[in-house]
């Protein structure tokens, strides 16, 4: 079935401070997420396979989190990448 997108209101919070170039390039990869997980643009991960959170890109700069509860992604956060 069709993938959900659900958002924290951490995330959202996050997500209201970023320039808005970054919050476009997120819906960008976003859309890409809901399409195939495994689209390159993305570099979907798994990232802490004990909470199984999975990271994925924004851009070179920004990564996004989130989890995969039933068909829903559930979008945890948003951060600058440490480099």
């Amino acid at each position: 079935g069709k993938m959900k997108v659900a958002r924290t209101p951490h995330f959202l919070r996050n997500f209201s401070d970023l320039p808005t170039v970054v919050q476009k390039k997120f819906y960008k990869q976003l859309a890409y997420l809901l399409t195939d997980i495994r689209h390159p643009s993305l570099r979907a991960k798994k990232y802490d396979e004990n909470a199984g959170i999975w990271q994925a890109r924004v851009d070179n700069d920004f990564r996004f989190y989130f989890q995969i509860v039933d068909d829903t992604y559930l979008i945890l956060s948003i951060i600058k990448h440490p480099k």
